[in-house]
């Protein structure tokens, strides 16, 4: 498919072809679901924990006795049904992480920049670099893009910027910028792209992204 290359105040420049099989898939929902799900979960701490009533620190003699009182027989104060005793079925310790196979999660990645391409929330902006790592200089960059609204004190959409290498000065520029997110072309995150609501690809980016996910 064929794409506008634009400068950073949205001008178009030029054409890039981008490959079919990354940018112009069908859009498959479910495993673009399994994707993101797959994310979450392995970001997942688990290390809530609480105690059974073997664990709860207390004495084990019976709160009154078994017999004569009419009451129902109790064993220890450490019992759920206590105030500060042991919880039952309480959470502990887990691994929520999970595998996912190679070619299901490639082929969310392309269904994810297919769908952005298609619908038009994905742009190919010429490469740039901030060689003083001021956020107002990255923001004069994509001011046409997705920091418009920044410059105005209107609060910009959240945006994604797909980078060829990992260019710390482009990073330190843009880290206080809470709606804006990096991704590097082979390390892409299913949660962070689908969610963007604006995909900015460096032109470099974009050439490698068709070369990193093409058929093998």
């Amino acid at each position: 498919m064929e794409s506008k290359v634009v400068s950073g105040k949205g001008e178009t420049l030029r054409s890039i072809e981008l490959p079919d099989g990354v940018f112009g898939l069908p859009i498959n929902e479910d495993v673009i679901y399994y994707a993101i799900n797959n994310e979450l979960a392995n970001a997942r701490l688990g290390t809530a924990c609480t105690k059974d009533r073997g664990e709860v620190h207390g004495t084990n003699r019976r709160p009154y006795a078994q017999k004569g009182t009419g009451r129902a027989r109790q064993g220890d104060v450490k019992s759920p049904i206590y105030v500060g005793g042991g919880t039952a079925f309480g959470p502990k310790p887990r691994d929520y992480s999970y595998a996912m196979p190679k070619k299901a999660k490639r082929l969310a990645m392309k269904s994810i920049l297919s769908l952005k391409a298609q619908n038009g929330t994905l742009a190919v902006v010429e490469d740039f670099t901030v060689e003083s790592g001021k956020t107002k200089d990255l923001l004069a960059k994509i001011a046409g893009l997705a920091g418009a609204g920044a410059a105005k004190g209107a609060e910009p959409q959240r945006t994604v910027l797909v980078l060829k290498d990992d260019d710390e000065m482009v990073k330190r520029a843009g880290r206080n910028l809470h709606w804006l997110h990096f991704l590097k072309y082979d390390r892409l995150r299913a949660h962070d792209l689908f969610y963007g609501r604006k995909v900015i690809v460096l032109e470099s980016a974009a050439k490698a992204l068709g070369e990193f996910y093409a058929d093998k």
